[in-house]
């Protein structure tokens, strides 16, 4: 008798633990507590955490015709867009606009959105678990940034996380504004 309850409570014990904790969502990601940032995107606005984020509605089109460094402090393009993004007159807009982009769920890298001669549905994945790619062009100096979920795996947590860090790194970008 004795052993039967021992073995049950032992089983009890495991589904609780088990049902209790998810490998595949980080812990204690930290939030974005910076300034405001008022974010464009191409798409629909993401679902994050943070209050201290703006976001306003583009289409692809206003990024030909807007001053997006006097609006915004950074610009996401969102999965449904990254093929049309990619198109080569844009690429000219990412180098010069004076903001990040980032192009979310891209497996692509940032490249076929830079360079005019690369075509999105041409180029290679790039085999690696980004969930986004960031791109900055300030000068003659570009800069690039990968951002993973944790463990790979898409749920809401991490893609939550993910959009913390971006904001972090927003943020951290002091000389387009």
């Amino acid at each position: 008798m004795k052993r039967k309850l021992l073995l049950a409570l032992l089983l009890v014990i495991s589904v609780l633990t088990a049902c209790s904790s998810s490998v595949d969502e980080i812990k204690d990601s930290p939030l974005y507590n910076g300034r405001k940032l008022v974010i464009g995107v191409v798409g629909n606005a993401p679902e994050v955490r943070e209050k201290n984020i703006e976001f306003k509605k583009l289409t692809l089109d206003d990024l030909k015709k807007e001053n997006l460094s006097a609006k915004y402090d950074a610009v996401f393009i969102m999965k449904k867009y990254l093929s049309e993004a990619s198109e080569a007159p844009y690429a000219k807009i990412y180098r010069n606009a004076g903001v990040p982009f980032f192009f979310m769920g891209s497996k692509k890298s940032y490249v076929p959105f830079v360079d005019e001669e690369v075509e999105y549905k041409d180029y290679p994945d790039t085999g690696s678990a980004v969930y986004a790619d960031g791109y900055y062009e300030s000068g003659i100096k570009g800069s690039n940034w990968e951002f993973g979920l944790y463990n790979d795996a898409v749920n809401k947590v991490n893609v939550q996380d993910v959009y913390s860090r971006i904001f972090t790194k927003v943020d951290s970008i002091d000389d387009h504004t």
